[in-house]
């Protein structure tokens, strides 16, 4: 689970968001007392992710409500199979409804197209990473969900590596000044992280491989012939990660090459959530 801090001011900020004064649909149909039953109802196959992150969500509105829960994060669901049932005020599950829905069906949907390209690239040994491309205020969510589809989180954001791209380079005036700039910001600041430096073509490459200092190589858009080429050339003396126009189309050419990692901000901007729906019972 992510930080519990966090988790709780994120539940704590959307149901801000959406309640406002009060559910005034909800206040105004339904008796107070009124207690209830829903279930949550599988519509699309795929891998679940959420459900540790629901059952949060309920408690918090509602620590009084009941939840008997039949599947966990990272199963494989089928249509109409039942996830868990809620039981208790009518009027917290109507609180809790869309935001456990919103989130469990991003996280599921981010959680199958992981676990799908993940099987796609075992084989290989390949590990498959996330990236920063996340939604603003979700990232702890997305990365979790990628976790639970069997992927790697890069960094979950830029305070816990130091990742030195192509416009880092072009400011500072090249890969040599850019990592030696790096590790002496590291040694005086007494910080203890990863460099990892993005090159965009073999003659970028060539200037790492000299300068050294560096725990990982970034080659963006390479193609995989040229990848393959690459990762020969660098032999193990760094980690290497291929990134960049990287699609499930395309992805077993990338594994193929030897490459460490592969990233793909598709993992997080460009899924399609996972069709789930609470019932009343």
């Amino acid at each position: 689970m992510s930080s519990d801090l966090n988790l709780k001011d994120f539940i704590k900020n959307a149901i801000a968001e959406d309640v406002g004064d009060g559910d005034h649909t909800a206040l105004s149909t339904i008796p107070l007392e009124t207690q209830g039953k829903a279930k949550l109802l599988v519509k699309e196959a795929g891998i679940l992710a959420g459900v540790e992150l629901a059952l949060e969500i309920f408690n918090q509105i509602d620590s009084k409500l009941q939840i008997s829960t039949f599947f966990n994060d990272g199963d494989e669901v089928k249509v109409n199979d039942v996830v868990f049932i809620v039981s208790g005020s009518t009027h917290s599950i109507l609180l809790a409804e869309r935001l456990v829905l919103n989130c469990m069906q991003r996280m599921s949907g981010i959680a199958t197209l992981t676990n799908r390209l993940v099987k796609l690239v075992k084989p290989f040994g390949v590990k498959l990473l996330d990236t920063r491309k996340t939604t603003p205020g979700l990232r702890m969510l997305e990365k979790w969900a990628v976790r639970i589809g069997g992927g790697v989180n890069h960094r979950m954001g830029l305070y816990d590596m130091i990742l030195i791209k192509d416009n880092h380079v072009d400011y500072a005036g090249g890969i040599k000044q850019a990592i030696n700039a790096a590790n002496l910001y590291l040694k005086e600041n007494h910080k203890n992280l990863e460099i990892e430096i993005e090159v965009r073509n073999m003659q970028e490459l060539n200037e790492a491989l000299e300068v050294g200092n560096i725990q990982r190589i970034m080659l963006d858009n390479f193609s995989p012939e040229v990848l393959t080429t690459a990762v020969k050339l660098i032999n193990n003396r760094f980690k290497t990660e291929a990134s960049g126009g990287i699609t499930e189309s395309n992805i077993l050419e990338y594994a193929k090459t030897g490459v460490n990692y592969i990233s793909m901000g598709a993992l997080t901007h460009s899924i399609k959530s996972l069709d789930l729906s609470l019932k009343a019972i």
